[in-house]
């Protein structure tokens, strides 16, 4: 049981770490996308403090505006693999494909210890 909670709260890390990947990804396509030095700023700032704050208004354990279950998933999921999309237009489709799957296994860890 011991080895299942240290599982559990691994899982739980991996979270955090992916949501700290996908507001760096947000920010690399932002940077990637913009033409001048100032937007490639402006974007690759502006981009993942947008969705730091809807995820904290709306999607994160604490939000100050709770979602129902089925709409949080939904926000869950756009804003977790949209990454994988953005990845895959600028050609990182190894790197998109490794987020992507790291995600969907830590989520349906996550669904399994009702975490």
């Amino acid at each position: 049981m011991v080895f299942l909670t240290i599982l559990e709260m691994m899982n739980l890390g991996l979270r955090f770490i992916l949501e700290l990947t996908g507001l760096i990804l947000y920010g690399y396509w932002g940077f990637q996308t913009g033409n001048t030095h100032i937007q490639k700023g402006i974007l690759s700032i502006s981009i993942p403090l947008s969705i730091a704050v809807i995820w904290a208004l709306f999607g994160s354990p604490k939000a100050n505006i709770p979602l129902p279950a089925t709409a949080h998933f939904i926000l869950e999921m756009i804003i977790f693999l949209l990454p994988v999309l953005l990845l895959i237009s600028l050609g990182k489709v190894a790197v998109a494909c490794v987020y992507g799957l790291i995600f969907i296994l830590n989520k349906i860890l996550l669904v399994f210890w009702h975490s």
